[in-house]
């Protein structure tokens, strides 16, 4: 079986496709002073089933076009915005986040959360760029250590998974050499992780393996998740999400030399 229509099935019934929260997600947007009642053009770019789509529909006066490689979840979106009464403010795009089809400066704000890793976050940043205006927001969420140091176990681990995690002074020199100034950064907490993300999926595992008759590719993608969830559990003071705030400088202006 292909393992990316597991995975699908795994989080199409799912609020998060990833740790995240909706107080998150708004923090973001006071520390980011984001003006609410001003008109913005909004990419959220891997958005799932819409968690955050959703928040910023809710609370900003936006346009937001919401972008997944899997249809499957902007169907889920599209109904959840429906049942919610923000379709309005809604556009769902099925496409690769390496391969979008916008105009150069098109966005005031460009979200992602937890989705990066699919490029790279020095590739993501990069490619993303020419999206957004000269003094829009670049919000997105990346695993991050939390500390200089961690145990060799959890060090493979990630490294195998993601071999581009690190700590956050080196995912903020990364934005700077990309000409952005970053203006905010928090690690999410662990309700994030566990009461938003793990338990509900934990919840669901059976059901997934009854849907697809307890197949051997469904069970390892199981004990992948289980594995990944003991780790956090018994690690999670060494590593988080970090959510990173900056915004695109001017970087056509002349030199103040």
């Amino acid at each position: 079986m292909d393992d990316l229509r597991l995975l699908i099935d795994l989080h199409r019934d799912a609020a998060r496709q990833g740790p995240g929260g909706d107080a998150e997600t708004e923090l973001v947007l006071s520390l980011a002073r984001v003006d609410r009642s001003k008109p913005l053009a909004i990419a959220d770019l891997g958005c799932g089933t819409g968690a955050s789509t959703l928040v910023l529909a809710r609370l900003l006066n936006a346009t937001i076009t919401a972008v997944d490689l899997s249809q499957v979840f902007l169907d889920v979106l599209d109904a959840r915005a429906s049942e919610q009464g923000c379709s309005e403010k809604i556009t769902t795009l099925c496409a690769s986040m390496d391969d979008l089809p916008f105009a150069d400066e098109h966005f005031d704000v460009i979200w992602s959360e937890g989705a990066i890793y699919t490029l790279g976050f020095a590739k993501g940043v990069e490619a993303w760029d020419r999206f957004l205006n000269v003094g829009g927001l670049l919000a997105v969420s990346e695993i991050t250590w939390t500390t200089g140091s961690r145990p060799a176990e959890l060090q493979a681990h990630w490294e195998g998974e993601y071999p581009e995690i690190d700590v956050a002074s080196s995912k903020l020199r990364v934005l700077e050499q990309h000409g952005y100034t970053p203006i905010g950064y928090f690690a999410l907490p662990e309700h994030c992780w566990l009461d938003n993300y793990y338990r509900p999926m934990q919840r669901r595992l059976g059901q997934f393996l009854a849907r697809n008759g307890h197949s051997a590719d469904a069970q390892a993608i199981v004990d992948a998740e289980i594995r990944e969830i003991e780790l956090y559990e018994q690690y999670r003071a060494y590593y988080s999400y970090g959510f990173y705030l900056s915004r695109k400088s001017d970087r056509r202006a002349p030199s103040s030399r």
